[in-house]
């Protein structure tokens, strides 16, 4: 058997080391070839899956590929962030995520990966305020109303969110201090159950993002307050806590597009142009808008951006909710 020359044999091992290099450029010059999955960890419904549906609608156009939501609930989110840190860094398993799950759970929960370090922040697409609302058979019409029935019952009432440790868990824990009041918390797998069951009655109270929003406007519920500093273009009629009283009320969320870690830059710069263009076409803007979703400006919407804003929800959260003492149940 003949071995090469040593500087044939160095040329051939050096070539060899770039080819994985030559192929990820190859393979983000022809992303994407196949369908797209994205992982939404909550149930179907929510305002997160509501709002990615339409955006995927015209992403599909952009990229020529079909994009396949997949719902996968449980843990607050845990489960389908995990099914993403499992996934290839190829671009065709994707992440949504929110303040929960890819900031607060890494303060709740024991997981098997790290929310700082073990994904890409691919896009930032939603800002959303949350709407406290009530079932239609409360006896309160609004938010002074709602603390005196509540402080006249405590612990009746019931509230649900999409989980523990969730930032409708933590607006209850707040609103309860703020007003004095006490009631029982609901976990549910996603907000969506959740906005189900108080349109049944089987719950007392929902702090709902934007997918109650069709409920509020078609009188299935019972909008008591907004809980944001400024009025929402959707349900311009509701106050905002302050406005009712109760001062300092405020609480924001946000929701975009997550890649598990090692994903090629050129395909994460393929899928955020994708988003952008997207958001920047005027009837998905009218319709977002609608549900009572704040577009973000074109440069939160980049991963850089997006990435800033993830650091600085941790480092402001995280001591927060280790202080109050919020582990998962």
């Amino acid at each position: 058997m003949q071995f090469p020359h040593r500087r044939q044999f160095l040329h051939l091992a050096a070539g060899a080391a770039v080819l994985p290099a030559f192929s990820r450029i190859v393979q983000a010059q022809n992303y994407p070839t196949r369908p797209i999955t994205l992982v939404v960890p909550y149930a179907a419904g929510g305002g997160m899956d509501t709002v990615l549906r339409i955006i995927t609608e015209r992403m599909r156009t952009l990229l020529g590929q079909t994009i396949i939501i997949e719902n996968v609930a449980g843990a607050n989110g845990n489960i389908g962030t995990g099914r993403v840190f499992r996934a290839a860094p190829d671009g065709y398993t994707l992440g949504a995520g929110n303040w929960s799950s890819y900031a607060a759970n890494g303060a709740i929960y024991a997981l098997p990966y790290d929310v700082r370090s073990d994904f890409e922040p691919v896009a930032l697409h939603q800002i959303f305020y949350f709407i406290l609302v009530a079932k239609k058979a409360l006896p309160a019409n609004n938010l002074k109303e709602l603390i005196a029935w509540l402080k006249a019952n405590p612990d009746r009432a019931s509230l649900g969110t999409s989980g523990v440790g969730s930032q409708p868990h933590l607006a209850g824990i707040l609103f309860q201090k703020l007003t004095g009041t006490t009631f029982q918390h609901v976990p549910y797998r996603g907000s969506g159950p959740a906005i189900q069951d108080l349109i049944a009655g089987q719950i007392d109270l929902v702090f709902g993002d934007p997918s109650v929003v069709p409920a509020v406007q078609a009188g299935s519920v019972k909008a008591i307050a907004v809980a944001a500093k400024h009025r929402l273009p959707a349900v311009p009629d509701i106050p905002t806590a302050e406005e009712s009283g109760l001062a300092g009320f405020s609480f924001s969320n946000w929701a975009g597009i997550f890649a598990p870690k090692g994903t090629p830059k050129d395909i994460i710069g393929k899928l955020n142009g994708a988003v952008a263009s997207t958001l920047a076409e005027p009837n998905v803007r009218q319709r977002l808008v609608e549900l009572g979703v704040e577009i973000p400006s074109r440069e939160q919407q980049m991963p850089e951006a997006f990435a800033a804003l993830q650091k600085a929800e941790i480092e402001k959260w995280w001591p927060i909710i280790k202080a109050a003492g919020i582990k998962a149940e």
